[in-house]
């Protein structure tokens, strides 16, 4: 199938949505101008559900510090973007009890619930990762309906089930009944569609298919990392390239959901050699509208998550998918040139999903890796004293290294107990990174 002759354009209803929310809401959400584009909408080929392309993901909510000095949710800022994200025709918002330590689902559901029930899909999921057994399982699933105000989900996801294989999966999820549990809920129609988000290794993978081809359980969804460097560079011991991810998930009719089409922001803010490439070709797009046409090209995909904590990508990434074109063959052919040349930097492979914290010794892991990443990114990475102007950069690291992240909290305190390990949905070896950081800024201290 032609990708163009794929991609739907959205109806009147669709911008309908907006126009629909403005009876409801106590605060008057924001519409969408006379000049938006309309939203671009997938249909589920298994129910018919308009889905627009562009997801909201609610792992990245705003935050600020409360009168105690906590970081929490800035509701009024969350409820500002779901108005205006609903207004431009974003119908998919996708959530976990997991997500920003518990707080997401309810910054959702409150924010959600200002508009009609029919204007939007929610998606959330099942994320036993502490405690698997029948009964907190049960309590977890109930608490959602109640964090989200609503009696149907309509995707659920089985969260991560990639992470130890089958043996996992049956503990978390077969052993402990909740697989017929959750069957019995789709059956009365508090879940619409049950699939799963995966992280792992290929292995486990296929054998999530083979589950599916057996009949013993089937999937409605499946939600997986895609971006134009895990296409064919996945990171990791246990990652998978997202061609192989999608060819199976396309070949069984199963509707894909992508996670981390920008890895976790590294692909909206890129090297600037690669970022020259970019501009040389389009001026006018940015470099994250070059990951999301990538994912959008692809018409298995149902559904491109973008975690937005402010509006100004939020406008953005409306425009992009506004106006969205997908690429042609010379254009993919462009982004994989451009994966490779990313390999080449020595960036750390985190999305800052803070699935790593808190870490018990105090160690701010994700913040180490992002202030890192972003000298790479930006140019300013101190390399060896044969580089122009490497005292000035040597200096401006160490100084917003000291300024970004509180010298307890630094690379130097880690003491390699691996309890950050098993929750890397990425598979980084963080003691080993942090390390790699802890010596660099040594160099750097000594002058070397």
């Amino acid at each position: 199938m032609d990708r163009r002759d794929f991609i739907k354009i959205g109806s009147a209803g669709a911008m309908g949505l907006g126009a629909a929310a403005l009876g409801c809401s106590p605060r008057k959400p924001k519409t969408a101008s006379d000049e938006t584009e309309q939203m671009i909408m997938r249909e589920n080929p298994r129910n018919g559900d308009k889905v627009s392309l562009l997801g909201f993901g609610c792992m990245r909510w705003p935050m600020v510090k409360d009168e105690s000095g906590n970081e929490v949710i800035d509701q009024e800022a969350v409820n500002e973007m779901v108005d205006y994200a609903i207004a431009h025709g974003i119908n998919y918002f996708d959530t976990s009890p997991a997500y920003l330590r518990g707080l997401s689902e309810r910054a959702a559901g409150d924010a959600l619930a200002r508009h009609p029930r029919s204007s939007y899909y929610i998606a959330t999921k099942l994320s036993n990762f502490g405690d698997h057994s029948r009964e907190a399982s049960i309590k977890m699933y109930e608490d959602s309906f109640k964090e989200m105000h609503t009696d149907y989900f309509d995707y659920y996801l089985l969260h991560s089930i990639g992470r130890g294989g089958d043996h996992a999966f049956r503990e978390r999820y077969v052993n402990n009944g909740m697989m017929d549990f959750l069957l019995g809920e789709k059956a009365k129609g508090r879940i619409r569609n049950l699939g799963f988000s995966f992280h792992g290794s290929k292995d486990a993978f296929d054998s999530f298919m083979r589950i599916h081809d057996s009949g013993e359980f089937t999937w409605d969804f499946c939600q997986i990392e895609m971006n134009y460097i895990d296409w064919k560079h996945a990171d990791g011991v246990r990652n998978v390239n997202a061609d192989y991810l999608y060819a199976e998930l396309e070949k069984r009719g199963i509707p894909v959901i992508i996670m981390e089409p920008l890895l976790g922001g590294r692909l909206a803010n890129v090297p600037m050699g690669i970022s020259r490439q970019m501009k040389m070709r389009e001026p006018d797009r940015s470099a994250a509208s070059w990951a999301f046409r990538f994912c959008g090209s692809y018409p298995g995909v149902l559904c491109i998550l973008s975690g937005m904590s402010s509006m100004d990508p939020l406008k953005e990434n409306i425009q992009t998918f506004g106006h969205f074109e997908p690429l042609n063959q010379e254009e993919l052919d462009f982004m994989e040139r451009m994966a490779v040349q990313m390999k080449e930097y020595p960036l750390v492979n985190c999305t800052n999903c803070q699935y790593c914290m808190p870490c018990p010794w105090g160690i701010d892991i994700p913040g180490i890796f992002k202030h890192y990443n972003t000298s790479i990114t930006d140019g300013t990475y101190a390399q060896s004293r044969e580089q122009k102007d490497y005292e000035k950069l040597r200096k401006a690291y160490l100084t917003s290294y000291d300024k970004a992240i509180p010298t307890v909290r630094q690379a130097d305190h880690c003491i390699g107990c691996g309890v950050c390990l098993h929750r890397c949905p990425q598979s980084i070896h963080i003691p080993n990174e942090l390390r790699r950081i802890d010596a660099y800024v040594e160099k750097l201290k000594q002058k070397l």
